[in-house]
């Protein structure tokens, strides 16, 4: 695994700790006491950088390609999933699968953004980035959790909804604003994840939701920083100082309490440790649902409201 630009000093080291080991193995030295000095410098340099990570670094961290993706959570945390196809109106849309599942034992519906790892797999699922059919599948499943009272889990993992001339031509603007509406009204309990980016109206038309988490290494913005950094400063070089005036990662969003809660990942990332992951990930979701499903359907859709209404300040004359 390629290591991130901040995380050379740790590459660096681990390098140094296998070549001691083989050569402590191979010429039968005893070479303990610089193992664990290496082994103790590695500790101490992972807390040092992993434990001050900047917004900038939680933004590489959540766009890494070996992080797990929507599909990978399905295939870790949920059992017999059964993929739904079509909006019922245009097409399908690789990029927005989803379906029913089981999460421990709970039936719910789960849709989420799915990304690629290669040039072939990011060309099917196209980037992670939905057309306006994903985003009426997404509903049409919706409104199936609906009609048999299941939990909706929604995972959003985006740099935004697809931009193209096509994607335009079929509303994907409507499409957006339409799910937003709807969503608010939905009568059962609804839960989203940011996986990774949470990329604009692309995360939002998933993503108005009773509980909103992000796990710990993710992004929620309205624009990437480098897209602010263009605008603002003329040049994505700028990117880092952009994000961290944009105040996008998971820590600042729960401080000023736009999300619900953040989804512990383990040290490095979640694409160090996929199945510790999985095992937080599910404990978080599988709470939220028992916390949702104690509430009646007037409580659910008042505290949704109260919960959006509230965002923002208003400042009087």
């Amino acid at each position: 695994m390629k290591p991130l630009e901040f995380e050379k000093p740790i590459a660096d080291l681990e390098v140094e700790l296998e070549n001691l080991k083989q050569k402590s193995n191979s010429q039968n030295i005893d070479m303990s006491d610089e193992i664990l000095a290496i082994e103790g410098k590695l500790k101490q340099t992972k807390d040092e950088i992993y434990e001050n990570l900047s917004p900038w670094q939680r933004v590489q961290i959540a766009r890494h390609t070996s992080r797990p993706f929507m599909l990978d959570y399905i295939s870790h945390v949920f059992d017999d999933f059964c993929e739904l196809h079509g909006d019922r109106h245009i097409g399908d849309d690789n990029s927005m699968p989803g379906g029913f599942a089981t999460l421990n034992g709970q039936r719910v519906v789960v849709i989420g953004h799915q990304k690629g790892r290669d040039t072939k797999e990011n060309l099917l699922r196209n980037f992670g980035s939905a057309h306006p059919e994903g985003y009426r599948k997404a509903l049409r499943l919706m409104k199936l959790a609906e009609k048999f009272g299941l939990p909706i889990i929604t995972l959003i993992d985006t740099p935004g909804a697809f931009p193209g001339i096509g994607a335009e031509e079929r509303n994907i603007a409507e499409a957006i604003g339409f799910n937003l509406k709807e969503m608010m009204l939905l009568k059962t309990p609804t839960i989203a994840i940011v996986l990774g980016e949470g990329g604009s109206g692309g995360a939002l038309g998933i993503g108005v939701s009773d509980r909103v988490l992000m796990m710990e290494n993710a992004y929620y913005s309205v624009i990437s920083p480098e897209g602010c950094a263009a605008i603002l400063w003329k040049h994505r070089k700028h990117a880092p100082e952009a994000a961290e005036a944009m105040k996008i990662a998971a820590p600042d969003l729960a401080k000023l309490e736009l999300i619900d809660g953040v989804i512990k990942e383990p040290k490095g990332g979640a694409h160090h440790d996929h199945k510790q992951t999985a095992i937080n990930f599910g404990d978080v979701v599988s709470a939220s649902i028992k916390e949702l499903q104690a509430l009646s359907t007037e409580e659910l859709l008042d505290q949704r409201y109260q919960k959006f209404r509230k965002f923002g300040e208003w400042q009087g004359e």
